[in-house]
Formats: C-alpha cells, structure tokens, sequence
C-alpha cells in the first residue's frame, strides 16, 4: 500500500507513523507513507494557501488551487482521494477494513475553517471524521486514519489473529477484560475462570463480560 498525505503540518502527520508496529511495516515495505508540504503547490509568492470566506463568514478556508495541484500531481488510477473532516462519515473499524485494501490513499488534511467546496466536489471520493470534536489540524486525524488502517495490512501485526480479536472486531461488542500474571496483585485476583483450564466456561465468561462492558461504556451500540 502507498499512502500520500497533503498538509500544512508533514511533521505532525508523520510523528505517530514513526514508531512501533507502524514503522517495522514501513521497514517490512508493507507500506511507503509520504507527507507532503500543501505550500509546495502554492503559486503565490508567499506561498499563501488560505483565503476569507465568500460572503462573510470567521475563519481561513484552503483556497482549491493548491489542492488540486497536488491531487493532479499525486493521484493515479487506483487512487482514493480521502478529505478529514468533522463534517465527514465516521470512522469505524469497518472502514478501516475497507480502506486497507486500497493500493493507494491520498488524504488530504483540513486546516482553518475547512476547504473550498470546490474541492470537495471535484477531488473527493470520502470524507471521513474521526470523532465529534474539533482538531487544530487535520493531520492529527490523518495519522489516526493511516495507524488503523495499516495495522489491518496482512503481516503488520505479526500474529495473524490480532486484529480479528480485538475491541470492534464485532461492531456490536466491546472486548471483554483481560488480566495478566501476578495472578494476585494488592489484593486484587485474576477471577478464577480464566486460570481454570476450562475453555469452554473461559469463552461463556468472556461473552458476559463483553456484554456487560458495552452496556456499561457503549449501550449505543447495542441498539
């Protein structure tokens, strides 16, 4: 997989990618991740990327002229033009999923009050929001995007089973508890089942403990 991300902060977007399990599939070639420059494509002497608004309005917006100088540049056939937005649809596990059989994404990162519309019409294929708040930059969402993304590539995660187990593997459950040796610890023990042997009873308890975490922190997702 390629991944070309567009903004105004590489550095930032890059960071989180640099480390752990993200950089030994890099190094592995799994995934060539590029963060470039916006200002790069910028015509203006200042390299200004930003403009005010049409008819008013607080706030910078990304003029399109850069943008589409720099998807022009960088897309190719099998591309997948990706904007971070809050405005987007949400990202889930099942779009992470689905992103991770792409050959190439191009994301592009908002800044300001957003984009041009323009660009959005003309460029984009997905607008994706990683959550119901608001970042200085869309580069801190990009990287979100690229590390659940690239953890799902066949090979990242070394044991095949990782990502089938985990926490919105199911989209209706949270993962149940889990626990780790000294089997007691300040008074605090290991519940008895997970160190019985028995699969079966292990299995039963960790549904009902799934069940009753996702009650407790995600009842939306029972409904």
């Amino acid at each position: 997989m390629k991944i070309d991300i567009v903004t105004l902060f590489p550095d930032v977007a890059l960071a989180p990618l640099s480390d752990s399990i993200i950089q030994r599939a890099r190094d592995a070639e799994l995934v060539e991740i590029t963060a470039h420059q916006l200002r790069d494509w910028s015509e203006d002497k200042h390299r200004r990327v930003d403009d005010s608004p049409c008819g008013g309005g607080q706030g910078m917006l990304l003029k399109p002229e850069p943008i589409f100088a720099a998807v022009e540049a960088l897309r190719k056939a099998e591309t997948r033009v990706i904007f971070m937005t809050p405005q987007g649809r949400p990202f889930k596990q099942s779009v992470a999923r689905e992103l991770s059989t792409c050959q190439h994404l191009l994301i592009l990162c908002g800044h300001y009050e957003g984009v041009d519309q323009r660009v959005i019409e003309s460029l984009v294929d997905d607008e994706i929001s990683i959550g119901d708040y608001i970042l200085t930059n869309g580069a801190l969402a990009a990287a979100v995007l690229c590390d659940a993304v690239i953890r799902l590539l066949p090979g990242a995660l070394g044991d095949e089973r990782s990502p089938v187990d985990e926490s919105f593997s199911d989209p209706t459950r949270l993962e149940a508890p889990a626990y780790t040796r000294p089997i007691e610890f300040r008074g605090m023990k290991v519940p008895e089942v997970l160190v019985s042997g028995h699969h079966g009873k292990i299995q039963e308890w960790k549904e009902e403990q799934s069940l009753a975490r996702t009650r407790k922190n995600r009842p939306d997702l029972l409904e």
